[in-house]
């Protein structure tokens, strides 16, 4: 278990977060689900210690892999390359095949489409060795087929190697569809907690995210 404790962080007079609390469950994922300007980045930065922040955090937090909006990978590396840079005795080209791209293993990003990049991306996040991944907003600007193909490729490579997940977006839907715990952020607190996801939930957070 991970636990947030009374943790404050402030930019200047804006306040984004005090005395929040949150716990985090080993090898589930949970959606931190919010609109923009509500703290989900910002929290998935005091996770993975890239922003300073008053409280404490503890339990198995370190290291930390990170998904991000924007794939990362290196461009002068292959496809392969890039998955052995955060493992090296992977056994990448199985590792590809289960995501359709064993083909590409010698390729490089530049010739990867947007839905193939973001999946080397997840993919090499599941690759290094870390208690915790983090992903912000990962299925963004993916139209509607790759991004429930992307949010599959998650929840299968999370069976095969659990990790401890945390992914914020502003979808409703992916929540639904990659979640086994819900969690509304808004105004740096949260409104809503559920791990009890059915085929009401999605209404129910539709009603939040528009009323409060």
């Amino acid at each position: 278990m991970i636990e947030l404790l009374n943790i404050k962080k402030s930019y200047g007079e804006n306040t984004v977060y005090d005395s929040f609390n949150l716990n985090i469950e080993e090898n589930k994922i949970l959606c931190i689900l919010g609109e923009s300007g509500s703290g989900k980045t910002t929290l998935l930065n005091i996770l993975a210690g890239i922003t300073p922040f008053e409280g404490e955090i503890t339990g198995n937090i370190a290291p930390v892999s990170f998904v991000f909006q924007k794939d990362r990978l290196v461009k002068n590396l292959t496809v392969s390359e890039n998955l052995k840079l955060v493992c090296p005795d992977a056994d990448t080209l199985s590792a590809l095949e289960s995501i359709g791209l064993k083909e590409y293993a010698n390729a490089y990003p530049k010739v990867l489409s947007a839905g193939m990049a973001r999946r080397v991306a997840v993919l090499r996040a599941f690759f290094y060795p870390s208690a915790l991944l983090l992903m912000d907003e990962p299925f963004v600007n993916l139209d509607i087929k790759l991004k429930y193909m992307l949010i599959q490729t998650v929840k299968d490579m999370q069976k095969k190697n659990p990790k401890t997940v945390v992914c914020v977006t502003h979808d409703i839907k992916e929540a639904v569809l990659l979640a086994d715990r819900i969690a509304v952020l808004k105004k740096g607190a949260i409104i809503y907690d559920t791990d009890n996801i059915n085929a009401q939930t999605e209404n129910k957070l539709f009603d939040i995210m528009i009323n409060g």
